[in-house]
């Protein structure tokens, strides 16, 4: 016996926000940033994980500025999803830079530096021990990269889908700025929604209540934190059907 602790989760989709990659800069790319977020990634393989990923593309466009300047919303898109590919090229290149095999696969084709999106394919990779990042979103307007995440944590049949965010949880209120914000330990789907509490879109916390699969939040740039939530340890919210 090594002593290693158990697995909660044995194969999940993470989805790390644009802007976590910008680390402490205001816009764009810290590569160091990413880095470390690789470096949680090949601590969950060491435990046995199978994991795969999802990142936003915040940190370099989002289709709200566009449609706010008065872009077309689906060309606005569009380009939130070509820089939701240039996290994921950055990803890749963090992952292989210490180690770990990757592929990404785009939802938008674009042969010369991804797969397109094959869900047996992607499923492979996994089995294989090949982190897979899923970019582009669903390759469609009108879906932010949560849905689209959300998406890719059902067809990959997924124990959980886990939220790596600037905080350690969902909270009552946004804990910057309310001193008296209160963090939820669990949390069911249907109250996320009549709550409005701001995890995610209705449409991805309907897709996931619907296929059975929890959502874990918890604070990303805690070193150590995704084998802690992956082993039903650390602080973090987890949202799911309760038992009645």
């Amino acid at each position: 016996m090594t002593g290693q602790p158990d697995l909660k989760y044995k194969r999940v989709l993470l989805k790390i926000s644009g802007e976590a990659l910008m680390g402490d800069q205001g816009y764009g790319i810290d590569v160091p940033a990413c880095i470390k977020y690789a470096e949680e990634v090949k601590s969950a393989i060491a435990l046995g994980c199978q994991i795969c990923l999802v990142i936003g593309g915040g940190n370099i466009w989002r289709g709200k500025w566009g449609v706010d300047a008065g872009m077309e919303r689906a060309q606005a898109d569009h380009m939130g999803m070509l820089a939701t590919v240039m996290n994921a090229l950055v990803m890749q290149n963090a992952l292989e830079s210490i180690g770990v095999p990757t592929r990404v696969q785009s939802g938008i084709t674009m042969m010369s530096i991804a797969e397109p999106f094959i869900r047996r394919r992607a499923i492979r990779h996994m089995e294989k021990n090949r982190v897979v990042i899923f970019a582009a979103g669903t390759g469609n307007p009108f879906f932010t990269t949560d849905t689209g995440a959300a998406l890719r944590a059902a067809e990959m049949n997924c124990d959980a889908m886990l939220k790596g965010t600037q905080v350690d949880g969902v909270y009552t209120s946004d804990p910057k700025v309310d001193a008296d914000a209160t963090r939820f330990d669990t949390l069911d789907y249907m109250e996320v929604l009549s709550k409005e509490l701001k995890v995610m879109d209705a449409t991805a916390i309907s897709l996931l209540k619907d296929n059975k699969i929890p959502i874990v939040v918890f604070r990303i740039r805690e070193k150590g934190a995704l084998a802690k939530v992956l082993t039903g340890q650390g602080v973090s919210t987890t949202i799911g059907k309760m038992k009645s």
